[in-house]
């Protein structure tokens, strides 16, 4: 299964890893000022760590170039159900930490393997929807089996809580069902399905979830709750102006006006210190990264390489925009991370691991 053709490396796409670099160590810089203060100890431990978490992650994305992708079809069912089994296990001996049970700790190590479901979703859909021409349009009756198959996880997830991740999951796996085809009588079916089971899906939202929801629809109604950290975070972007405050001078986050500063509003920080210009040039990085990726799914020697290639774009895709539209006011807190750039080992390594497998489509593009 493992080893790499020395002729492949040619086709190594630095571009793509050139920008994913440049743009974790945007996040390195953030996440140190983000933990800086009177006691500079602590901003160098999230740093160490997260350098740490990008060494290992760059070992297990150059890990996921050696081997042929079209291989893990054979292993999709097994990396399934490992997950699940995961899952489970996060439920019955997880390690809770802030009301969440999410985390399975091994050693001095904590991993969440909702992490690792998005990666299994995107294996799921290309090993069942990759045989087929994209010209074919599935009827809904064709995507049950593995609608059924996502859904299961995605409610164990939800339950943990972590209702930002399993919303993510749902909305990759919308995007690759789009992409791979179907007809419009079932995507009307199934969307009229999806608003039905809205009410349905209320009942087993946490109190603190149902509130962050309701708060988005009316930040009147906890303006000294979850609507106040939202107009915090809208203080902090809004007051970076055009330039920022600089490097380490941001003073929404230094005053610990903000919440969660180094993992879900970081971009709230970064916003802070340098203003709408960097802002626009992290938005341009971004957008650079997504396209290049669309090029390689576009190139793909393969139906399932061009699948395993979109569904990591509509991840990376999917957290960029919810994370952002969470700490600008257009979205609800749902707990999101901005990839690549917020504190975090397992999401860093999943993203890493992503890249490894984009990266692995484009050099095998000419082999046939």
């Amino acid at each position: 299964m493992f080893g790499i053709d020395r002729r492949l490396i040619v086709n190594f796409d630095w571009k793509i890893f050139i920008l994913a670099i440049i743009i974790t160590s945007i996040g390195i810089l953030t996440i140190y000022s983000a933990n800086y203060g009177f006691d500079s100890s602590e901003s160098v431990f999230y740093i160490k760590r997260q350098i740490m978490w990008l060494l290992i992650s760059i070992f297990v994305m150059v890990l996921f170039t050696t081997f042929d992708y079209k291989s893990l079809e054979d292993y999709t069912i097994h990396i399934y159900i490992i997950n699940l089994i995961l899952l489970i296990a996060v439920l019955l001996i997880g390690k809770k930490t802030m009301g969440a049970q999410r985390w399975l700790a091994i050693g001095g190590f904590s991993f969440q393997p909702s992490e690792l479901f998005k990666f299994t979703t995107i294996l799921l859909v290309a090993k069942f929807f990759s045989k087929d021409d994209f010209l074919h349009k599935y009827t809904i009756f064709e995507i049950t089996k593995v609608i059924i198959m996502v859904i299961i996880p995605t409610f164990l997830i939800i339950k943990q809580p972590d209702l930002g991740t399993g919303m993510l999951i749902l909305f990759v796996f919308g995007t690759l069902i789009l992409f791979v085809g179907i007809k419009f009588s079932s995507l009307v079916k199934l969307i009229f399905t999806v608003i039905i089971c809205i009410p349905i899906g209320w009942t087993f939202l946490k109190p603190y979830q149902k509130n962050r929801l309701l708060t988005f629809i009316f930040p009147e109604n906890d303006p000294l709750g979850a609507g106040y950290h939202i107009a915090q975070s809208k203080i902090a972007i809004g007051s970076g102006k055009l330039l920022g405050k600089g490097f380490l001078q941001g003073t929404q986050n230094k005053l610990n006006f903000l919440p969660e500063e180094h993992t879900d509003f970081i971009f709230s920080v970064f916003a802070e210190e340098w203003g709408f210009i960097g802002c626009v040039v992290l938005i341009f990085l971004y957008f650079l990264f997504f396209t290049s990726i669309i090029n390689v799914s576009l190139k793909a020697r393969d139906n399932f390489g061009a699948i395993i290639a979109i569904g990591a774009m509509s991840i990376f895709l999917w957290q960029f925009f919810i994370n952002i539209g969470m700490v600008i006011g257009i979205l609800p807190v749902v707990g999101i991370p901005l990839e690549m750039i917020s504190y975090g080992g397992t999401s860093l390594v999943v993203s890493y691991a992503l890249l490894g497998i984009v990266l692995n489509v484009s050099m095998r593009r000419h082999l046939f």
